[in-house]
Protein backbone atom coordinates (compact mmCIF):
# COMPACT_ATOMS: atom_id res chain seq x y z
CA UNK A 1 0.00 0.00 0.00
CA UNK A 2 2.79 1.96 1.07
CA UNK A 3 4.16 2.09 -2.74
CA UNK A 4 1.49 2.43 -4.58
CA UNK A 5 0.56 5.89 -2.13
CA UNK A 6 4.13 7.02 -3.00
CA UNK A 7 3.60 6.04 -7.16
CA UNK A 8 0.31 8.29 -6.35
CA UNK A 9 2.34 11.40 -5.37
CA UNK A 10 4.95 10.84 -7.73
CA UNK A 11 2.72 10.91 -10.30
CA UNK A 12 0.18 13.82 -9.12
CA UNK A 13 3.31 16.10 -8.97
CA UNK A 14 4.59 15.23 -12.58
CA UNK A 15 1.59 15.37 -14.32
CA UNK A 16 0.22 18.21 -16.00
CA UNK A 17 -3.00 19.56 -16.11
CA UNK A 18 -4.54 20.80 -19.54
CA UNK A 19 -5.77 24.43 -19.40
CA UNK A 20 -8.60 25.87 -21.98
CA UNK A 21 -7.70 29.89 -20.69
CA UNK A 22 -8.26 32.67 -23.37
CA UNK A 23 -5.65 33.57 -24.89
CA UNK A 24 -5.56 37.21 -23.60
CA UNK A 25 -7.55 39.35 -20.68
CA UNK A 26 -8.85 42.66 -20.01
CA UNK A 27 -8.37 44.15 -16.79
CA UNK A 28 -9.78 47.74 -16.54
CA UNK A 29 -8.42 49.28 -19.61
CA UNK A 30 -5.06 46.80 -19.33
CA UNK A 31 -4.82 43.71 -21.41
CA UNK A 32 -3.05 40.95 -21.03
CA UNK A 33 -1.53 37.75 -23.33
CA UNK A 34 -0.86 33.99 -22.03
CA UNK A 35 2.59 33.88 -22.02
CA UNK A 36 3.08 30.27 -20.65
CA UNK A 37 0.71 27.12 -19.54
CA UNK A 38 1.87 25.28 -16.15
CA UNK A 39 2.15 22.45 -15.25
CA UNK A 40 -0.88 23.38 -12.72
CA UNK A 41 -0.96 25.98 -10.12
CA UNK A 42 0.13 26.18 -6.23
CA UNK A 43 -1.54 22.97 -6.27
CA UNK A 44 -1.45 19.86 -8.46
CA UNK A 45 -4.94 19.14 -10.33
CA UNK A 46 -5.28 22.98 -10.80
CA UNK A 47 -4.92 24.41 -13.91
CA UNK A 48 -2.84 27.85 -14.42
CA UNK A 49 -1.43 30.12 -16.54
CA UNK A 50 0.66 33.41 -16.66
CA UNK A 51 -0.41 36.27 -18.55
CA UNK A 52 1.93 39.28 -20.16
CA UNK A 53 1.05 42.71 -19.64
CA UNK A 54 0.85 44.17 -22.83
CA UNK A 55 2.71 47.03 -23.01
CA UNK A 56 4.73 45.85 -19.98
CA UNK A 57 8.70 46.40 -20.78
CA UNK A 58 12.11 46.17 -18.94
CA UNK A 59 13.38 43.80 -16.00
CA UNK A 60 9.80 42.18 -15.31
CA UNK A 61 8.31 38.46 -15.77
CA UNK A 62 6.64 40.16 -18.93
CA UNK A 63 10.21 40.34 -20.51
CA UNK A 64 11.40 37.36 -19.43
CA UNK A 65 13.28 34.57 -21.37
CA UNK A 66 13.28 30.83 -20.48
CA UNK A 67 16.57 29.63 -21.64
CA UNK A 68 16.19 25.75 -20.09
CA UNK A 69 12.66 24.76 -19.23
CA UNK A 70 14.00 21.98 -17.39
CA UNK A 71 11.72 18.35 -16.77
CA UNK A 72 8.85 20.35 -15.48
CA UNK A 73 8.86 23.94 -17.14
CA UNK A 74 8.20 26.61 -14.67
CA UNK A 75 5.42 26.64 -12.24
CA UNK A 76 3.02 28.74 -11.26
CA UNK A 77 5.07 28.92 -8.24
CA UNK A 78 8.39 29.87 -9.97
CA UNK A 79 7.07 32.68 -11.48
CA UNK A 80 5.67 34.57 -8.42
CA UNK A 81 9.02 33.50 -6.48
CA UNK A 82 10.86 35.01 -9.48
CA UNK A 83 8.88 38.32 -9.37
CA UNK A 84 9.63 38.81 -5.90
CA UNK A 85 13.43 38.25 -6.06
CA UNK A 86 13.52 40.39 -8.71
CA UNK A 87 11.48 43.44 -7.18
CA UNK A 88 13.84 42.52 -4.53
CA UNK A 89 17.13 42.63 -5.87
CA UNK A 90 16.02 45.63 -7.97
CA UNK A 91 15.71 47.81 -4.93
CA UNK A 92 18.74 46.55 -3.62
CA UNK A 93 20.93 47.89 -6.52
CA UNK A 94 19.26 50.81 -6.43
CA UNK A 95 20.41 51.67 -2.86
CA UNK A 96 23.61 49.44 -3.34
CA UNK A 97 24.92 50.10 -6.51
CA UNK A 98 27.70 48.70 -8.06
CA UNK A 99 27.20 45.50 -5.67
CA UNK A 100 26.92 41.89 -6.36
CA UNK A 101 23.70 40.33 -4.92
CA UNK A 102 22.10 37.12 -4.36
CA UNK A 103 18.81 36.22 -3.36
CA UNK A 104 16.96 33.34 -2.80
CA UNK A 105 13.21 33.00 -2.55
CA UNK A 106 10.98 30.60 -0.66
CA UNK A 107 7.44 30.24 -1.50
CA UNK A 108 7.06 34.34 -2.11
CA UNK A 109 9.38 34.96 1.00
CA UNK A 110 13.04 36.07 1.16
CA UNK A 111 15.03 32.96 2.49
CA UNK A 112 18.71 34.33 1.98
CA UNK A 113 20.34 37.81 0.84
CA UNK A 114 23.96 38.98 0.68
CA UNK A 115 25.93 40.99 -1.12
CA UNK A 116 29.88 41.07 -2.44
CA UNK A 117 32.56 42.54 -4.76
CA UNK A 118 32.01 39.12 -6.67
CA UNK A 119 29.01 36.92 -7.41
CA UNK A 120 30.65 33.88 -6.31
CA UNK A 121 31.33 35.76 -2.49
CA UNK A 122 27.67 36.63 -3.22
CA UNK A 123 25.52 33.31 -3.60
CA UNK A 124 28.22 31.55 -0.88
CA UNK A 125 26.94 34.78 1.87
CA UNK A 126 23.07 34.22 0.85
CA UNK A 127 22.99 30.89 0.90
CA UNK A 128 24.47 31.20 4.49
CA UNK A 129 21.69 32.76 5.53
CA UNK A 130 19.18 29.90 6.17
CA UNK A 131 21.06 26.74 4.15
CA UNK A 132 18.13 24.48 5.40
CA UNK A 133 15.27 26.48 4.33
CA UNK A 134 17.03 27.53 0.86
CA UNK A 135 16.84 23.79 -0.31
CA UNK A 136 14.58 24.09 -3.18
CA UNK A 137 14.88 28.06 -4.10
CA UNK A 138 14.40 30.48 -6.79
CA UNK A 139 17.66 31.80 -7.37
CA UNK A 140 17.63 35.95 -8.30
CA UNK A 141 21.07 37.63 -9.17
CA UNK A 142 21.64 41.15 -10.67
CA UNK A 143 25.46 39.82 -11.96
CA UNK A 144 26.07 37.72 -15.22
CA UNK A 145 26.68 33.74 -13.47
CA UNK A 146 29.66 32.32 -14.82
CA UNK A 147 30.84 29.03 -14.99
CA UNK A 148 32.24 28.90 -11.21
CA UNK A 149 29.05 29.97 -10.00
CA UNK A 150 27.41 27.32 -12.27
CA UNK A 151 28.74 24.61 -10.37
CA UNK A 152 27.10 25.28 -7.09
CA UNK A 153 24.18 25.76 -8.47
CA UNK A 154 23.80 22.42 -9.66
CA UNK A 155 24.81 20.49 -6.81
CA UNK A 156 22.00 17.89 -5.76
CA UNK A 157 22.65 18.54 -2.35
CA UNK A 158 20.99 22.42 -3.16
CA UNK A 159 17.83 21.12 -5.39
CA UNK A 160 17.69 24.79 -6.80
CA UNK A 161 15.03 25.30 -8.90
CA UNK A 162 15.13 28.45 -10.84
CA UNK A 163 17.84 30.12 -11.56
CA UNK A 164 17.39 33.94 -12.61
CA UNK A 165 19.73 36.23 -13.70
CA UNK A 166 20.72 38.88 -16.28
CA UNK A 167 22.82 36.66 -18.23
CA UNK A 168 24.82 33.96 -18.16
CA UNK A 169 28.15 32.59 -19.74
CA UNK A 170 28.29 29.93 -22.63
CA UNK A 171 30.32 27.88 -20.09
CA UNK A 172 27.81 28.81 -17.30
CA UNK A 173 25.19 27.67 -19.19
CA UNK A 174 27.06 24.25 -20.35
CA UNK A 175 27.09 23.25 -16.57
CA UNK A 176 23.77 24.29 -15.59
CA UNK A 177 22.22 22.06 -18.64
CA UNK A 178 23.45 19.30 -16.77
CA UNK A 179 21.15 18.93 -13.92
CA UNK A 180 17.89 18.55 -15.95
CA UNK A 181 14.85 19.49 -13.62
CA UNK A 182 16.86 23.17 -13.33
CA UNK A 183 14.80 25.73 -14.77
CA UNK A 184 16.92 28.63 -15.99
CA UNK A 185 15.86 31.93 -16.85
CA UNK A 186 17.21 35.34 -18.32
CA UNK A 187 16.34 38.52 -17.55
CA UNK A 188 14.22 40.53 -20.23
CA UNK A 189 16.24 43.66 -19.58
CA UNK A 190 19.41 44.93 -17.13
CA UNK A 191 18.57 45.96 -13.74
CA UNK A 192 19.41 49.25 -14.11
CA UNK A 193 16.67 49.95 -16.43
CA UNK A 194 13.01 50.62 -15.30
CA UNK A 195 10.74 47.97 -15.20
CA UNK A 196 7.54 49.32 -16.53
CA UNK A 197 3.76 48.17 -16.20
CA UNK A 198 0.60 50.12 -15.37
CA UNK A 199 2.18 50.10 -11.68
CA UNK A 200 -1.11 48.38 -10.14
CA UNK A 201 -1.25 45.09 -7.77
CA UNK A 202 -4.46 43.17 -8.15
CA UNK A 203 -5.25 40.47 -5.93
CA UNK A 204 -8.38 37.88 -7.11
CA UNK A 205 -11.06 37.53 -3.89
CA UNK A 206 -14.39 35.92 -4.33
CA UNK A 207 -16.72 37.92 -5.93
CA UNK A 208 -14.26 40.89 -7.06
CA UNK A 209 -10.86 42.48 -7.17
CA UNK A 210 -8.96 43.94 -4.88
CA UNK A 211 -6.71 46.85 -6.41
CA UNK A 212 -4.13 49.04 -4.96
CA UNK A 213 -0.91 51.20 -6.43
CA UNK A 214 2.31 49.26 -6.22
CA UNK A 215 4.11 50.08 -2.88
CA UNK A 216 7.55 51.24 -3.12
CA UNK A 217 9.72 52.08 -0.48
CA UNK A 218 11.03 55.87 -0.19
CA UNK A 219 14.25 54.31 1.88
CA UNK A 220 16.57 54.18 0.19
CA UNK A 221 19.69 56.26 2.02
CA UNK A 222 20.38 57.05 5.64
CA UNK A 223 19.26 60.33 5.16
CA UNK A 224 16.22 58.94 4.72
CA UNK A 225 16.32 58.02 8.33
CA UNK A 226 15.64 59.50 11.65
CA UNK A 227 17.36 58.25 15.08
CA UNK A 228 15.24 58.75 18.43
CA UNK A 229 17.55 57.19 20.97
CA UNK A 230 20.15 58.44 22.79
CA UNK A 231 22.88 56.07 21.21
CA UNK A 232 23.45 56.87 17.96
CA UNK A 233 24.21 54.22 14.98
CA UNK A 234 27.21 53.50 13.44
CA UNK A 235 27.65 53.68 9.84
CA UNK A 236 28.24 50.43 9.57
CA UNK A 237 24.17 49.87 11.35
CA UNK A 238 23.20 52.37 8.77
CA UNK A 239 23.98 50.22 6.64
CA UNK A 240 22.60 47.16 8.09
CA UNK A 241 19.52 49.30 9.07
CA UNK A 242 18.85 49.72 5.25
CA UNK A 243 19.53 46.64 4.05
CA UNK A 244 17.54 44.67 6.27
CA UNK A 245 14.34 47.36 5.90
CA UNK A 246 14.65 46.82 2.22
CA UNK A 247 14.38 43.04 2.58
CA UNK A 248 11.55 43.46 5.36
CA UNK A 249 9.49 45.20 2.58
CA UNK A 250 9.08 42.08 0.71
CA UNK A 251 8.56 40.30 3.61
CA UNK A 252 5.07 38.70 4.43
CA UNK A 253 3.84 40.53 7.27
CA UNK A 254 3.90 40.38 10.08
CA UNK A 255 7.86 40.70 9.30
CA UNK A 256 11.07 41.01 11.24
CA UNK A 257 14.57 40.81 9.65
CA UNK A 258 18.09 40.30 11.11
CA UNK A 259 21.15 41.13 9.42
CA UNK A 260 24.62 42.91 9.20
CA UNK A 261 25.35 45.27 6.32
CA UNK A 262 26.86 42.37 3.74
CA UNK A 263 23.79 39.57 5.01
CA UNK A 264 20.97 38.85 6.07
CA UNK A 265 21.24 36.32 9.17
CA UNK A 266 17.42 35.69 10.40
CA UNK A 267 13.64 36.11 8.88
CA UNK A 268 10.92 35.96 10.41
CA UNK A 269 7.66 36.21 8.62
CA UNK A 270 4.23 35.76 8.30
CA UNK A 271 3.11 35.80 12.43
CA UNK A 272 0.21 37.06 13.70
CA UNK A 273 2.10 38.80 16.49
CA UNK A 274 5.51 40.75 16.16
CA UNK A 275 7.10 39.38 18.85
CA UNK A 276 6.37 35.45 17.19
CA UNK A 277 7.88 36.96 14.06
CA UNK A 278 11.49 38.44 16.63
CA UNK A 279 11.82 35.08 17.96
CA UNK A 280 11.81 33.14 14.51
CA UNK A 281 14.47 35.29 12.66
CA UNK A 282 16.67 34.49 16.06
CA UNK A 283 15.51 31.40 16.16
CA UNK A 284 16.54 30.97 12.53
CA UNK A 285 19.63 32.74 12.03
CA UNK A 286 20.81 29.96 14.49
CA UNK A 287 21.00 27.84 11.41
CA UNK A 288 23.31 30.19 9.87
CA UNK A 289 25.52 33.29 11.24
CA UNK A 290 24.18 33.96 14.15
CA UNK A 291 22.25 37.14 15.76
CA UNK A 292 24.79 39.18 17.92
CA UNK A 293 25.30 42.41 16.74
CA UNK A 294 23.11 42.42 14.05
CA UNK A 295 20.68 45.12 13.62
CA UNK A 296 16.78 44.19 13.55
CA UNK A 297 14.16 45.48 10.80
CA UNK A 298 10.65 45.83 12.06
CA UNK A 299 7.86 46.30 9.03
CA UNK A 300 5.45 48.37 11.64
CA UNK A 301 5.11 49.46 14.75
CA UNK A 302 6.08 48.08 18.22
CA UNK A 303 2.66 47.70 21.03
CA UNK A 304 4.99 46.51 23.72
CA UNK A 305 8.12 46.74 24.58
CA UNK A 306 8.80 42.79 24.40
CA UNK A 307 10.40 42.85 21.21
CA UNK A 308 13.28 45.66 21.89
CA UNK A 309 13.57 43.40 25.07
CA UNK A 310 14.42 40.19 23.15
CA UNK A 311 16.89 42.08 20.53
CA UNK A 312 18.61 43.57 23.96
CA UNK A 313 19.04 39.63 25.17
CA UNK A 314 19.56 38.73 22.18
CA UNK A 315 22.98 41.17 21.55
CA UNK A 316 21.32 42.92 18.66
CA UNK A 317 22.59 46.14 19.00
CA UNK A 318 19.57 48.52 16.54
CA UNK A 319 16.36 48.60 15.49
CA UNK A 320 14.79 50.08 12.40
CA UNK A 321 10.78 50.32 12.64
CA UNK A 322 7.85 53.30 11.95
CA UNK A 323 6.53 54.91 14.54
CA UNK A 324 2.22 54.59 15.33
CA UNK A 325 2.33 53.13 18.74
CA UNK A 326 0.54 54.89 21.72
CA UNK A 327 3.39 53.63 23.83
CA UNK A 328 6.07 54.68 21.25
CA UNK A 329 7.52 56.91 23.80
CA UNK A 330 7.69 53.84 26.84
CA UNK A 331 9.37 51.86 24.12
CA UNK A 332 12.21 54.56 22.75
CA UNK A 333 12.60 54.62 26.73
CA UNK A 334 13.00 50.99 27.33
CA UNK A 335 15.59 51.45 24.33
CA UNK A 336 17.92 53.90 26.03
CA UNK A 337 18.03 51.64 29.28
CA UNK A 338 18.93 48.56 27.31
CA UNK A 339 21.56 50.91 25.84
CA UNK A 340 19.97 49.98 22.17
CA UNK A 341 19.90 52.23 18.59
CA UNK A 342 16.30 53.45 17.57
CA UNK A 343 16.12 54.45 14.34
CA UNK A 344 13.05 55.22 12.58
CA UNK A 345 11.74 55.47 9.19
CA UNK A 346 10.88 58.72 8.20
CA UNK A 347 13.80 61.76 7.70
CA UNK A 348 14.78 64.17 10.56
CA UNK A 349 11.76 66.83 11.03
CA UNK A 350 8.82 64.90 9.46
CA UNK A 351 6.51 63.41 11.36
CA UNK A 352 4.61 60.23 9.61
CA UNK A 353 6.84 57.31 9.43
CA UNK A 354 6.47 54.43 6.53
CA UNK A 355 5.31 51.16 7.22
CA UNK A 356 5.90 48.19 4.66
CA UNK A 357 3.33 45.22 5.31
CA UNK A 358 2.80 43.15 2.58
CA UNK A 359 0.41 40.33 2.14
CA UNK A 360 1.02 38.03 -1.10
Amino acid sequence: MEGKNQRTERTQYKTKIEEDFPVSLMVGETKFTKKISMRYGENPGYPAAFYAEEGASGPNMATMEVLQEGTKGLSYINVGDMDLGQRLIRKLAEIFPRKCLAVIIKHEMPSGVAMAECGLEAFKKAWGTDPLSNFGSVDIFNFKVEEELAKLLVESSRNIEVVYAPDFSQEALKVLSSRKVLRVVKMGATLDQPAKDNGLEVKRVAGGLLIQKRFNSRIVSSEHLDVVSKKKPSETQLKAALLCWTVACYTRSNAIIIGTEDKIHGIGSGQRSRIDAAEDAIRLSNRGYGHRGCVMASDAFMPFPDVVELAAESGITGIIYPLGSIRDQEIIDRADQLGMVMMVTRKPGEVDCERCFLHR
